[in-house]
């Protein structure tokens, strides 16, 4: 066999079909996954946030990355394409077909314009150029392709992963504080009175800054795993959140510290109040959503919602009374057996509300399932297909529609899924 300048033996015809066949691998790999990327929660966040210092500097290299993502896998598509024609043009491919596969297949035969090519020298860090075109083999664009992937991988998820931890966190804190606040000044615990109302300012301050920095810069608060190369590999820096938490809750035992000697049991009281009146609150939202499903989705079992807890609610009235009354050998057991079933209420009341709410979940599910792979097709130009628009337009107005059968939803979604991945693989190159 002979040899090609800079590739080295040509290769004969099953070696073209077993190499077209991996590449044909990787290209839908790859496609899927920079699919996924573009889709990624983290990367439209960091599109619409006003973003400051290090991850401002890191998501403007990833836009180019990404960018030039893009790039490499359409220069990369069209080598493939055209390997592809090659191979198609006969089935028993003559010697200078296989020299030009083999070349295709193992040379440098993906040129890069000068835009592209600075582009791809800045997204590695280097100085931008003036060369006017770089060469790459496919294997090297594969590479360079899982390089750029990984990096800007890694930056949208640990922006994303900041994002997702710390300012919920913050904020509950944030609401423990407030509810903490009110609770000290009612027993005279004020900011330049008392050392602990001092710091229930100073934490109140903090937190507000560090919610700002968070969600301007959440590469600021990102720890790199330590000998992790995985994209994401690391955690969210909760240093500053974790000794806020513990000041406010030294704060907390200081101001129960009073609240002890001058009115734990009213505390407590109010603590059961709040509980159930949050269970009577997710109560009433659970029989609303049950109104709106039964309207909204058809054929479903939707569970029953309870009333409110009137029962819980008459015997803490008793034990306000026994408070007045200075009954204390009668208070302590009524509490605490209130206070575990005031918990138990409360997370009867979510789990209600979680299943009521599951048909609407499931719908939203659907929905998301059947535009995203509308927006498949419309990608390969097949939108305009007359079954698929058909299957579309049905399982659409099942979806939007009241009442919606789930069940019969599924079922279009699921032909219109099966036609459109049908169609797209009856219309890839090669196929």
């Amino acid at each position: 066999m002979g040899d090609t300048a800079s590739t080295g033996p040509v290769l004969d015809r099953d070696e073209v079909d077993r190499a077209l066949a991996r590449l044909g691998a990787e290209h839908e790999a790859i496609e899927t996954s920079l699919l996924a990327l573009q889709d990624h929660a983290g990367r439209r966040l960091l599109e619409g946030a006003e973003l400051t210092g290090v991850t401002k500097d890191r998501w403007a290299a990833a836009e180019t990355s990404i960018t030039l993502l893009w790039t490499y896998f359409d220069a990369y598509s069209g080598a493939l394409r055209t390997a592809r024609e090659i191979r198609a043009r006969r089935r028993w491919s003559s010697r200078e077909d296989l020299v030009e596969l083999t070349e295709l297949l193992r040379g440098e035969c993906v040129t890069l314009a000068g835009s592209a090519a600075a582009g791809a020298r800045a997204a590695e860090g280097g100085a931008p150029g003036h060369r006017l075109s770089e060469r790459y083999s496919l294997a090297a664009l594969v590479e360079r392709m899982n390089e750029l992937y990984a990096s800007s991988l890694d930056m949208v998820v640990a922006a994303d992963a900041v994002w997702s931890a710390l300012p919920a966190r913050i904020d509950l804190l944030a609401a423990e504080l407030q509810r903490t606040r009110r609770l000290a000044h009612s027993v005279g615990v004020r900011p330049g009175e008392h050392p602990a109302g001092d710091d229930l300012e100073r934490i109140t301050r903090t937190l507000t800054g560090l919610r700002e920095r968070v969600v301007s810069d959440p590469l600021a608060y990102w720890l790199p795993g330590e000998g992790s190369s995985a994209p994401g590999g690391g955690r969210p820096d909760t240093t500053l959140y974790d000794r806020e938490a513990r000041a406010l809750e030294d704060v907390r035992r200081e101001i129960d510290a009073v609240l002890t000697v001058r009115q734990d049991a009213e505390q407590r009281i109010v603590r059961l109040r709040d509980v159930l009146s949050r269970a009577d609150r997710t109560l009433a939202e659970a029989r609303t959503a049950r109104g709106e499903v039964l309207a909204k989705i058809a054929a479903t079992e939707v569970p029953p919602v309870s009333g409110p807890p009137t029962a819980l609610q008459e015997q803490l009235a008793t034990a306000a009374e026994y408070r007045r009354n200075a009954q204390w050998n009668r208070l302590s057991p009524l509490l605490e057996s209130l206070e575990q079933k005031a918990e138990d209420e409360l997370l009867r009341a979510r789990e209600s509300l979680t299943a009521v709410t599951a048909p609407l979940a499931v719908r939203a599910e659907l929905r998301g399932r059947l535009d995203a792979y509308k927006a498949k097709v419309a990608r390969h130009g097949l939108a305009e297909d007359p079954e698929l628009v058909e299957k579309y337009e049905k399982a659409r107005r099942m979806l939007w529609s009241a009442p919606c059968d789930l069940r019969v939803a599924e079922e279009a979604v699921l032909r219109y899924q099966r036609a459109a991945v049908e169609l797209l693989g009856s219309t890839r190159p090669g196929a």
